[in-house]
């Protein structure tokens, strides 16, 4: 499993989410709390959104305890949205490529959770990408198979049905061929305008989410778990639920399930 952290609202230093909190991304990527591995340190990437349209993409495959390049840019840049994950591996190599979070155009997508058994059914899962997509297909894991799978179903019209309906494929193919747990997600994407965020599973141990909003600025952090333990205001996103964050702190959580 893997650990991640969004942000939307008025602009601050990266930093104030990744690097500065108690038990901010870098503590959780040494000792999560709320999943199976404590150890997330398979790799660590920031996608950001300042004047243009598409984000600016940092990725590694340092763990994020031992990358200075990672302290420095949090440290400098500044956004009013912008996504950051910490990788642990359930299966896939170590590489730049398979490090969230994905791009492609306006869109950054990352992703917390597993397709059961996807390495029996990933060719097929594949062949699912139209040529126009499969050049941005870089990687071998099953969270780029459903960020490119969501914009083959109409992300940038309907960016919840879009889901709905690639979670729905994948979970699919994984009953068909795979094996349990056949999909747990926890997700977070953006536009550049909205922060989206999905909890979902066909069991039930969706992979958890919370959200808070800001003490000492106008914005509100989406997160798969607390960056400061003790904190109060963290609300856990219910399971099974698809979420719209705006800039001006109004959000929205609606009932999701996979499509068929």
């Amino acid at each position: 499993m893997c650990r991640w952290a969004a942000y939307i609202g008025a602009p601050c230093y990266l930093e104030d989410v990744v690097t500065r909190p108690d038990h901010s991304l870098i503590q959780q990527s040494i000792q999560a709390t709320e999943c199976k591995t404590q150890t997330n340190g398979d790799g660590v990437g920031l996608a950001w959104y300042g004047g243009k349209s598409e984000p600016g993409l940092y990725r590694d495959t340092h763990p994020a305890w031992s990358d200075p390049n990672l302290r420095s840019i949090t440290a400098q840049v500044k956004s009013g949205l912008f996504l950051a994950h910490v990788r642990a591996s359930t299966g896939t190599a170590t590489s730049r490529n398979n490090c969230h979070p994905f791009a492609v155009g306006k869109w950054s997508f990352m992703h917390n959770g597993q397709v059961g058994g996807f390495e029996t059914f990933r060719r097929r899962a594949d062949m699912l990408i139209p040529d126009e997509l499969y050049q941005e297909r870089k990687g071998a894991t099953d969270s780029e198979v459903l960020f490119l799978l969501g914009l083959t179903e109409g992300l940038n019209d309907n960016p919840k049905e879009a889901m709905q309906i690639a979670v729905g494929i994948l979970e699919r193919m994984s009953r068909d061929r795979g094996t349990t747990p056949h999909m747990r997600l926890g997700a977070a994407f953006s536009d550049g305008e909205t922060l989206y965020a999905v909890r979902y599973a066909s069991d039930e141990r969706a992979p958890t989410v919370y959200h808070r909003a800001s003490d000492t600025r106008h914005g509100r952090a989406v997160v798969s778990e607390p960056l400061v333990e003790a904190e109060d205001g963290w609300e856990e996103i219910p399971p099974n639920s698809f979420c719209r964050f705006q800039q001006d702190g109004s959000y929205e959580i609606e009932p999701f399930n996979a499509l068929s």
